[in-house]
């Protein structure tokens, strides 16, 4: 019975990057670092491989990148009003650093889409004007981050009973058990 729950919340996260608009798509990411309250931001869920691991892409000077070399334990939020789904996902990010991945996803970035990654101050610095921030030629800061998830915690708002179940990731395998919602 619990396989049932793990199927549905595997086909949701897919469809987070392959059905437009689907609200898997933008999901809270949290990261800590050595800093003592957890960082939370929206980022894109843009690809999900068949054994769930979750890619982002970002800038290389982000807080996020910051945090992440000091702790790499992260966790995504999810959430589908329709569904009244939650998922929450805990894991290991990883920075990637294989230059081939990184060029060939860089060429599938759609021209308007690279200004994220190429502007001259690094996101979150101060800016006088929104309207003149300021671009780099020739170079990016182009970065993607996988998430391999170990936990995945099930939440299903529905009466009479909410649904609860925890995913965890042993060996390769996910094994799930409910708990009280």
């Amino acid at each position: 019975m619990i396989d049932s729950f793990f199927e549905e919340l595997n086909s949701e996260i897919k469809k987070g990057v392959s059905e437009r608009g689907h609200p898997f798509r933008f999901i809270t990411m949290a990261t800590v670092g050595n800093e003592t309250i957890a960082r939370l931001r929206t980022v894109v869920l843009r690809e999900v491989s068949e054994d769930l691991l979750l890619t982002i892409y970002t800038d290389s000077r982000t807080q996020k990148i910051k945090h992440i070399a000091v702790n790499n334990q992260v966790s995504f939020l999810l959430y589908h009003p329709e569904k009244l789904l939650q998922l929450k996902v805990e894991g290991t990010a990883e920075i990637v650093t294989d230059k081939k991945r990184l060029i060939e996803t860089w060429k599938n970035i759609q021209p308007n889409s690279r200004k994220d990654y190429i502007t001259n101050t690094s996101p979150g610095s101060s800016l006088k004007n929104p309207n003149h921030v300021e671009y780099v030629e020739n170079e990016n800061y182009f970065t993607i981050i996988d998430m391999i998830p170990t936990k995945i915690e099930y939440l299903k708002l529905k009466r009479p009973k909410h649904i609860r179940a925890l995913f965890e990731k042993v060996n390769k395998e996910w094994k799930g058990e409910f708990l009280v919602p």
